[in-house]
């Protein structure tokens, strides 16, 4: 009677274990990562756990709209950077034919658009509108980053409207690296530039710059960061999707783990392990009502990990 108590016993326990295990398909975890160094981070932390947790996640540099096409054609899982509303034009068309779902915002406050140097700003340069009869002390050039950036999309646009007295600029694309050593350079020497700015970032957020105002209904101002799926994967992979759905990072944490990628070229996901670390707690809102891979209790699993 021991024998058959205990074995029943050992059944119930591997059936509920395996009642709240994940599906096989879902132990690799598919992000894409556009190279910009808040979603570097944030994607370094959200795999670290998930790495913690028993999943397998595999990270593929692309660009925005590779991104969403890959995602339409079910080979990215998980994008943690759609800045809003500037990526309004891009994920559109995906959530109009619904193969990308938003799961909800991982960042509020943000902040997206043209900058300028404090005494720019002091000169007079306050408004997009007021860039145009400065063009020959701008040297004719806008700075972006790269190719295919919702924010480079937004300034060539704004370049194209009459309205805007921009006729004779250019946009210069770049790298975001690329961008900050130009600005450095520039403000520097005080030289007229005007770039493309946002929050959080600890370099531009140490930078004595004024955002433009005047930028209507561009897409430029108030932002938010939100987290977006393959349609189906959060039904597919309900563990995942509960973790993915309880991240909320903010502009203090990502700017703390951005700044040593920035300023020393740090790895970005050793960045976020040591991060973590450090701040131990940080994850468990996150972990609320998610298992490990195969059913085991997730804070346990990421203490260990941390412990290592």
């Amino acid at each position: 009677m021991t024998r058959i108590a205990i074995g029943a016993a050992l059944a119930f326990v591997l059936a509920a274990t395996a009642a709240h295990a994940e599906s096989a398909t879902c132990k690799k975890v598919r992000f894409a990562d556009v190279g910009w160094t808040d979603i570097q981070v944030t994607t370094g932390t959200t795999t670290t756990i998930l790495e913690a947790l028993g999943y397998e996640p595999e990270v593929k540099t692309l660009s925005v709209p590779v991104t969403y096409a890959s995602m339409k054609n079910k080979d990215i899982d998980v994008f943690l950077g759609n800045w809003m509303p500037s990526m309004t034009a891009d994920i559109k068309p995906y959530l109009d034919d619904k193969s990308v779902e938003v799961l909800g915002v991982n960042l509020d406050n943000a902040g997206y658009g043209l900058v300028v140097p404090d005494y720019v700003a002091d000169a007079g340069v306050k408004s997009l509108k007021d860039l145009g009869p400065h063009k020959d002390q701008f040297d004719g050039k806008i700075y972006g980053i790269e190719a295919g950036n919702d924010g480079n999309r937004i300034i060539s646009t704004m370049i194209s409207k009459p309205e805007n007295n921009l006729q004779g600029f250019e946009l210069v694309e770049s790298s975001e690296a690329g961008m900050l050593t130009e600005a450095e350079k520039d403000m520097k020497k005080k030289k007229w530039i005007v770039f493309l700015g946002w929050t959080p970032h600890p370099v531009m957020g140490a930078m004595k710059i004024h955002y433009l105002d005047g930028m209507g209904d561009s897409g430029f101002g108030a932002a938010t960061v939100s987290t977006n799926v393959r349609a189906g994967y959060a039904k597919e992979c309900p563990n995942v999707g509960k973790f993915l759905s309880n991240l909320k990072f903010n502009l203090a944490m990502e700017g703390e783990m951005m700044d040593p990628v920035l300023k020393n070229g740090a790895d970005p996901k050793a960045t976020a392990l040591a991060w973590l670390k450090k701040n131990p707690d940080a994850a468990k809102p996150w972990l609320v009502g998610v298992t490990t891979f195969d059913g085991g209790d997730a804070n346990a699993a990421m203490k260990a990990a941390l412990e290592k």
